[in-house]
């Protein structure tokens, strides 16, 4: 038990790791497992663009899912420009795919399944459930598609649309080399390179995250804030027409981020409920 404030509470069992890829890249991660004995379902968490496992509610989030008996896997995509500390990797950055995205997520999904992991006697392989935000929600609605052992996926204002930007700006990234995008908490400008288009281009068909939820039989769980960009509100809006299937749950008056910050500073109603949802959901496919 560990005091907070006044209460005291079960203390969770975390463990750092890491996984050596190709080319020079590092996956770095952390599981986190209550103290409860036994096997426990696996949730695998995916964090999206201009994110990292340790931004504001992940921590909260996956220690959370812990508490209520899941085994939780975070990690930072291999190119997401986090390495030791805050975006300091912004070359990797630069060079970020989501066929890169998509490899990093087989790694996970592959260490777990070897026994390669921390508490790796705790995780039960049997069950496995997915859950991304934003960018990450798309990513893992495509990795879904390809492991139809999974038993959930559940995103976060997750995105309908791979492509994240204007066409001008492709066409300026295109022509120029690179593109920047602001990055307006830590006010650096993040590289883009031609890579990140034409990765989808190879790709346009398996990277229709619409059409492939549309088609997904692993069942999913769609969380979206109404007070999200109107890019992803309509983009949720679309994907539930596509996909009559799966499960849609609207939040009023939550943004992208459910109104939590980073750094954290505590948690709120609309983050809240967004997790009392998904642990409903997880507990119904998973427990």
């Amino acid at each position: 038990m560990e005091k907070r404030g006044s209460l005291w509470v079960e203390a969770i069992n975390s463990k750092p790791f890491t996984i050596d890829l190709e080319s020079n890249l590092t996956l770095r991660g952390d599981v986190r497992v209550s103290g409860e004995p036994g096997k426990k379902p696996v949730v695998i968490v995916a964090h999206g663009f201009k994110g990292f496992k340790d931004w504001g509610f992940m921590p909260y989030t996956c220690e959370q899912l812990a508490r209520q008996g899941f085994a939780v896997i975070s990690f930072n995509f291999s190119c997401n420009g986090v390495g030791e500390t805050d975006f300091d990797e912004l070359e990797k950055f630069a060079v970020n795919t989501y066929s890169r995205e998509q490899l990093d997520l087989d790694a996970i999904i592959a260490h777990l399944l070897e026994a390669k992991l921390p508490f790796a006697e705790e995780l039960d392989t049997s069950r496995i459930a997915l859950l991304g935000h934003s960018r990450g929600g798309g990513n893992i609605i495509l990795t879904a598609a390809r492991y139809p052992q999974l038993q959930a996926v559940v995103t976060w204002n997750g995105i309908a649309d791979a492509n994240l930007f204007t066409e001008a700006f492709r066409q300026e990234v295109l022509s120029r080399g690179v593109g920047y995008v602001p990055n307006m908490r830590t006010k650096q400008q993040m590289p883009i390179s031609p890579v990140f288009f034409e990765d989808l281009e190879r790709n346009a068909a398996a990277f229709n995250i619409k059409q492939v939820l549309g088609s997904l039989a692993v069942p999913a769980l769609l969380i979206q804030g109404d007070q999200d960009s109107e890019r992803l509100v309509s983009g949720y809006e679309r994907m539930r027409e596509a996909a009559p299937q799966h499960t849609f749950v609207t939040l009023t008056g939550a943004d992208h981020t459910f109104g939590a910050k980073h750094p954290f500073v505590g948690t709120t109603a609309n983050l809240e409920e967004a997790l009392r949802l998904t642990v409903l959901f997880l507990n119904e496919r998973l427990k």
